[in-house]
């Protein structure tokens, strides 16, 4: 997001949004919004969990940060109740004051925001609504103010960048990938950081750094190899943006889920339809072992509504300041040059200190910094008034989380 966005949706505004779409898809929004888990009383609506939830903390080198991490088995209800549990205090305490400060900033309702939110998940993966409905019964905050606060991100703009070097480009050969979250610090998502691991029945185990009791992933890494970041790339003056289709974040989901490679990951993304403008840095660290960079702009002409490049690719918009095995969007904000200058030597640490030149300052809510072959990443968050590129990174490996403390590492090798 831009470093301070305001929306312009008014009251009402948002039933422009919601023109009736497809009938199944417009029935399943219906069984959203107006599901017993939305509306019954929840003393009928606690089936026991499955799975398991643990939860446990990593810290900076010298301890001054600490995020908390849990680590989620079982189907997507199981984990989300246990999401919701283990995160009970913060969630209670952040998404309901966000909500009202949100409907507050855009003039509308919960049911509104809710609302939204139905019409995008009516084209969404079901799994993302039933770790939802998980995360409320875990948490005893309402489904529908849970439902409401995953709205407000289809409804403002943002702004962000990434970066994915390989091959040739890096010190090991290794796919590294960054993200750099620029969204309103208004909102306070950066006070309660968590790092989420599934390890779901079914599909690929991953890792989401979200903020408590979101669903969605702005970014992530699955066993696999598969990292995705994402920018921003509509105007305030566009809204009010089309929700008849899944939102990125629960798009991204699907693709941690199911993606096994680069290729499949893009099979999967070319079957969605678009909400507004977008771009896309999607990386394959262990399979196909490259990225690519998508321009996905619903509003465009058929032609030019999905643009995907590859490396050292003469129609990259940013050409000719392109490289082999690396892709980029950084707005133009000077990235190219260290990119050239240390060809050969990028790394981890290299792309954190990237991550940290490149962001939208006044707005800088997140970085990470992903290995997508050795499934490792460095993490920071803002803190009070101080963005992520002023903090201090923790460092995670996958390979050897042990959340529950049995002495075998979380994530199956």
């Amino acid at each position: 997001m831009s470093s301070r966005p305001r929306s312009c949706v008014s009251l009402g505004l948002l039933w422009v949004l919601m023109a009736v779409g497809p009938l199944g898809a417009d029935d399943k929004s219906k069984q959203i919004t107006q599901s017993p888990a939305a509306t019954t009383p929840r003393r009928f609506l606690l089936p026991t969990p499955g799975g398991s939830g643990y939860r446990t903390s990593v810290s900076s080198p010298e301890g001054e940060v600490r995020l908390p991490v849990i680590v989620l088995r079982g189907s997507p209800y199981d984990m989300g109740h246990h999401y919701g549990r283990l995160m009970r205090e913060e969630i209670q305490g952040f998404v309901p004051q966000v909500v009202a400060g949100m409907q507050h900033e855009l003039g509308v309702s919960t049911g509104e925001l809710q609302e939204a939110w139905s019409r995008s998940m009516a084209y969404g993966d079901d799994r993302v609504e039933q770790e939802l409905a998980g995360v409320a019964d875990g948490s005893g905050v309402p489904l529908a103010t849970l439902q409401a606060m995953h709205a407000i991100p289809l409804l403002m703009p943002y702004s962000c960048s990434s970066i994915a070097a390989w091959g040739k480009a890096t010190r090991d050969g290794h796919l590294y990938q960054t993200r750099n979250l620029d969204w309103n610090m208004e909102i306070k998502a950066h006070e309660v950081p968590v790092i989420v691991v599934y390890l779901p029945e079914k599909g690929s185990p991953h890792v989401v750094p979200s903020f408590c009791g979101m669903v969605g992933a702005h970014t992530g890494l699955n066993a696999r190899g598969i990292v995705l970041s994402e920018m921003g790339d509509s105007k305030q003056s566009e809204a009010p943006y089309p929700v008849h289709a899944p939102h990125f974040t629960a798009l991204f989901r699907t693709l941690l889920y199911d993606a096994d490679s680069l290729e499949a990951a893009l099979a999967m993304f070319g079957q969605q339809p678009q909400t507004k403008r977008y771009h896309y840095v999607f990386g394959d660290g262990r399979h196909d072992r490259r990225a690519v960079k998508i321009r996905a702009h619903s509003p465009e002409p058929i032609a030019r509504r999905l643009l995907i490049w590859k490396d050292d690719d003469p129609q990259d918009e940013f050409a000719p300041n392109v490289l082999s095995c690396v892709v980029y969007n950084d707005e133009g904000r000077g990235a190219f040059p260290t990119l050239k200058g240390q060809h050969g030597q990028l790394d981890g640490p290299t792309l954190v200190k990237l991550a940290n030149q490149i962001p939208i300052k006044g707005g800088n809510v997140v970085n990470v910094v992903y290995d997508a072959t050795a499934l490792r990443f460095w993490v920071s968050y803002a803190k009070g008034d101080r963005e992520a590129y002023q903090q201090p990174y923790v460092f995670v490996d996958l390979r050897t989380l042990d959340a529950d403390g049995d002495g075998q590492p979380d994530l199956p090798q």
